[in-house]
């Protein structure tokens, strides 16, 4: 019974149960090992896709009560031998639900997590590991630049006299080939490329037994070198973008502030598909369609909205504004005023090394042209709200709810992105071109496009800075620069440059400086 309890989740009676098993047995050991025969089915049933991310939260949730109500009974000592890791996100990154997510698992399979929290450096936790003298290393990070940052830690815990570690790596930009080939290549020890929450938990089984190092068959194919590149020297300005495209007229020069924007109308513009698959981790039903499987889950998309808009979790605001701007060859140069009498921001964008030589400079009109051309920017925020009550809910062992109002703070931040961007094409006169559905929105059906720091075609983060201070976004209580990393504060923020030229769509240009400095 406490076994089927685990794997549906279902804690109703829970401490009634286990009282009456430590009435039939003296051995809590016993207890304990069908409590963990639970999480290993639900691990299994994940694996093999029977079961959902969700779910599992709520199972692991099951868990956590029954362990805390039998801790007066335990012999913590049992649980140092099953093994322990230190977690971390990385130094510059603020991102934590895929760590977290880990500490979960982990903890409700009986291993003891020391989870260090967030922006750590790599002296923290040489410290805790030392401290705890713990079994493994756990790095998470979802920036391009936190792979390079577990690069230089991986050197450093080598330095230390520690390459003998087993390390777990994982993180949004992480794949498996950089773990297992490139960092593999430099590291002495034991090194796991975490997929998901699972594998650190495989990995951790492994570590614990003092068993073979895990591997995947790719870990051990041969290097193929890549062809050689035979590079031509790019033009000023892609001569497949058109010059002569109309410029609009924008409402004001200069940025302003949005506040009260009511959650309805940003509510509908948010993306279901991202939402339930990314960020929920929700599956459709075996032979059901998208269409039955989002119609299924709409009721967990309301009643998560309504929740948060009863706590008052949610509070959209927006500074944004538009600008004097000329293309200066892959510089974008933002003016004071139309007579471009004073520089007062400058963009340096990169260029694709190939036909058609895309780069975002080149959707403004060139410096030369002696037209002055408009650029726009926004910064969008959720607010601080939402990221404390996703912590507080992490603290109180609140699983499933944590996993669900962090995946709404993600997503209503994007559609307020894009429900502004819609307000901005209505005011430069060029939304007349938008698609009538939603869905053709995320399609990039509209005249322009919207660019965000940290991809592909504006790939520097350190631009975030320059943004903030042009529109002035203390105003609504962003706060950036190299001392987080230059991702904003709050969390669920997020800002854009926002061209109004009809051929501006999404590109890949280049790697993040950070990784163009590392090769």
């Amino acid at each position: 019974r406490l076994v089927k309890r685990v794997i549906t989740g279902n804690s109703v009676g829970l401490e009634e149960d286990l009282s009456l098993a430590l009435e039939h047995t003296s051995a809590l050991a016993i207890i304990n090992d069908q409590l963990l025969a639970g999480m290993r089915t639900v691990g299994e049933l994940f694996g093999s896709g029977e079961m959902q991310l969700p779910f599992v939260l709520r199972s692991a949730q099951t868990m956590k009560t029954a362990v805390r109500f039998l801790e007066p009974h335990l012999d913590r000592v049992d649980a140092q031998q099953r093994g322990s890791i230190v977690l971390a996100t990385v130094s510059g990154d603020v991102h934590d639900i895929g760590k977290n997510l880990v500490d979960i698992i982990l903890t409700n399979n009986g291993y003891t997590v020391h989870n260090l929290g967030i922006k750590v450096s790599i002296a923290e936790i040489i410290e805790a590991f030392l401290e705890h003298d713990a079994d493994a290393i756990g790095m998470s990070g979802l920036l391009v630049k936190s792979t390079l940052v577990m690069r230089d830690n991986l050197d450093e815990i080598i330095r230390h006299g520690l390459g003998d570690t087993p390390v777990l790596l994982g993180g949004a930009a992480l794949t498996r080939s950089y773990v297992e080939k490139d960092l593999a290549a430099r590291y002495t020890g034991p090194l796991v490329y975490g997929k998901d929450a699972f594998a650190g938990l495989n990995a951790m089984e492994w570590i614990a037994q003092g068993g073979a190092e895990p591997t995947s068959p790719e870990r051990f194919l041969p290097r193929i070198e890549p062809t050689p590149v035979v590079t031509i020297p790019a033009p000023a300005r892609s001569p497949s973008v058109s010059g002569s495209e109309p410029i609009p007229r924008p409402p004001f020069l200069g940025s302003r502030v949005a506040k009260g924007i009511e959650l309805d109308e940003v509510a509908r513009y948010l993306n279901t598909t991202a939402l339930l698959r990314n960020q929920w981790q929700y599956r459709p039903h075996s032979s059901e369609s998208n269409e039955d499987f989002t119609q299924r889950l709409l009721p967990v998309i309301r009643r998560e909205i309504a929740s948060a808009r009863a706590a008052e979790l949610l509070h959209p605001q927006v500074v944004y504004g538009y600008f004097p701007a000329n293309a200066y060859g892959d510089d974008l140069i933002v003016w004071d005023d139309m007579e471009r009498t004073n520089e007062v921001a400058r963009f340096s964008f990169p260029r694709q090394s190939q036909d058609p030589w895309l780069c975002i400079s080149d959707y403004f009109r060139p410096i030369e042209t002696n037209e002055t051309d408009i650029v726009s920017f926004q910064i969008v925020t959720m607010g601080s709200a939402i990221s404390h009550r996703t912590a507080e809910l992490f603290e109180q062992d609140r699983y499933e709810e944590y996993l669900l109002v962090h995946g709404i703070g993600v997503e209503m931040t994007e559609a307020l992105a894009e429900y502004w961007h819609a307000r901005m094409r209505t005011d430069l006169g060029i939304g007349s071109d938008d698609d009538p559905t939603i869905r053709g929105l995320f399609r990039q059906k509209y005249q322009g496009g919207r660019y965000s720091w940290g991809y592909p075609a504006c790939p520097d983060l350190e631009d975030n800075l320059t943004v903030a201070q042009l529109l002035d976004a203390r105003r609504i209580g962003i706060v950036v620069g190299p001392e987080t990393g230059y991702q904003y504060h709050p969390e669920q923020t997020t800002s854009a440059v926002v061209c109004h030229h009809p051929q501006a769509k999404y590109f890949i240009a280049r790697k993040p400086r950070e990784q163009r400095d590392a090769d």
